[in-house]
C-alpha cells in the first residue's frame, strides 16, 4: 500500500483514464481497504469519470465545487484555499475535502474516495507558487508537503496508517505537479504510441531525477530544491503504454520502434541510477538483464475502442462494463465483448502488480 502518481510531461497519453481504471479496479479487488484518489489536474477529467462520467460527473463536480454561504468548495481547490490563508501552518482539514465516490456514482466501489479536481486550480496556482517565495527558511519545502499533509489527515480520520492513494497530475510541470510528486512514493509513467512519447519520457527523467540528456544540460529547480531539503522523490514503478491501438503490420512496426526507444532510454537510466526505481513485488530480486527489467517495469494497455469511450463517458470501470447496448448522451451505442477483452485483462494484470 503506497502513494502512486500518474504523470508524463505530455498531454493526451490517457493518464486520467488510466487513473480512473486503475483506482477503481484496485478498490474493487481490495474491498477491505480504503482507496483515495487525489485529482491535481485543473481539467478534472479523472474526477469526471470517477464521479459518473460526462454528464453525471460534471454535475457532481459542479456540486462539490459550488460555494454556498460560508462553505468552501469540497474539492482539492477548497483544501488549497485553507492552506493559502496560512501557508506554513497545517490546519489538519484534509478530511473536509474528501468525498465517497459511491454517493455520486453507483458503478463505483464502496471503498473509493476522492479529493475532487477543480478548474479553480488554475486561478490559485500563482498564490500557491508565491507561498514558496521568501518567508520562513523552509517555505518551499512546507508548501510542497501540502498534499502529503492531506494524506496524513485521511490516515488519522480513518484511523488507518496504510492507505493506497492514486494522484492524477497536471501534464505540465506546474507547481501542482511538483506538490504531487513530493507526496508520491511511486511514479507510473503512461505513454502513447507516437514519436513524441520518447521525448516526453526523457523530460520526466530530467525534470524529476536530474538525468541529463547531454553534457552541461541544466537540471530543474525542482530537482535542486528537493535535494537541498533532502526530500524523497517517488521511485519509478512502471512505464505504461496506454490505450494502444491494434494496428496493421506497417504501423505496428513503427510503433514497436517507439516502444523500443522508450525502453532503451529507461533501461539506460536504470543501469546508471537503479535507486530511482522501485523493485516489485516486495522481496523480488533486482532484474539482471534487459528482458527481466522490461518484464518488471513495462506494461501495455490495449485500447478497447468504443468500450473505452463508453467506460469513461458513463463512469463505469472497464472491468465492470458489460457488453450490449448503452445509452450515450441519448445515442445508442453497442459495446462488444471482443472490445472488452482487448483491455480488461491488461487492466487486471496491471492492477494485480500494484502493492
Amino acid at each position: 500500500m503506497a502513494v502512486y502518481a500518474f504523470w508524463n510531461n505530455k498531454g493526451g497519453v490517457g493518464k486520467s483514464y488510466l487513473t480512473f481504471q486503475v483506482a477503481c479496479e484496485y478498490a474493487r479487488t481490495h474491498p477491505d481497504r480504503k482507496v483515495l484518489v487525489i485529482d491535481l489536474c485543473p481539467q478534472a477529467n479523472a474526477s469526471g469519470m470517477i464521479l459518473g462520467g460526462i454528464s453525471a460527473g460534471e454535475v457532481a463536480i459542479n456540486h462539490l465545487a459550488h460555494r454556498t454561504g460560508q462553505r468552501q468548495p469540497m474539492t482539492i481547490s477548497g483544501y488549497l484555499d485553507d492552506r493559502i490563508v496560512s501557508p506554513y501552518k497545517n490546519p489538519y482539514s484534509g478530511a473536509n475535502y474528501v468525498t465517497q465516490v459511491k454517493k455520486f456514482n453507483a458503478a463505483a466501489p464502496e471503498n473509493i474516495y476522492i479529493a475532487c479536481g477543480d478548474s479553480s486550480l488554475e486561478l490559485q496556482s500563482e498564490q500557491v507558487r508565491n507561498a514558496c517565495l521568501p518567508g520562513p527558511p523552509e517555505a518551499w519545502r512546507i508548501v510542497h508537503t501540502w498534499v502529503r499533509d492531506l494524506i496524513e489527515d485521511m490516515k488519522t480520520f480513518w484511523n488507518e496508517q496504510d492507505l493506497t492513494v492514486f494522484i492524477d497530475c497536471n501534464p505540465s510541470f506546474t507547481i501542482y505537479t511538483e506538490i504531487a510528486l513530493c507526496a508520491a512514493e511511486r511514479l507510473i509513467i503512461p505513454f502513447s504510441s507516437d514519436g513524441s512519447s520518447k521525448r516526453a519520457v526523457k523530460s520526466v527523467l530530467s525534470l524529476v531525477y536530474g538525468v541529463q540528456n547531454g553534457a552541461g544540460q541544466a537540471v530543474s529547480a525542482f530537482y535542486t530544491s528537493t535535494n537541498r531539503f533532502r526530500m524523497k522523490l517517488p521511485q519509478i514503478y512502471a512505464y505504461v503504454g496506454n490505450r494502444l491501438t491494434q494496428m496493421n503490420n506497417s504501423s505496428a512496426s513503427a510503433f514497436k520502434q517507439v516502444v523500443v526507444g522508450i525502453f532503451n532510454e529507461v533501461y539506460d537510466v536504470w543501469r546508471n541510477n537503479p535507486d530511482i526505481f522501485k523493485i516489485h513485488p516486495n522481496g523480488a530480486s533486482a532484474p539482471t538483464g534487459r528482458p527481466a527489467f522490461r518484464s518488471m517495469f513495462e506494461s501495455q494497455i490495449n485500447d478497447a475502442n468504443t468500450a473505452s469511450v463508453v467506460s469513461g463517458a458513463l463512469g463505469i470501470p472497464i472491468c465492470s462494463l458489460t457488453a450490449g447496448r448503452k445509452d450515450l448522451s441519448g445515442k445508442e451505442v453497442i459495446v462488444n465483448q471482443s472490445q472488452l477483452e482487448k483491455q480488461q485483462p491488461n487492466i487486471r494484470e496491471f492492477v494485480a502488480s500494484i502493492e
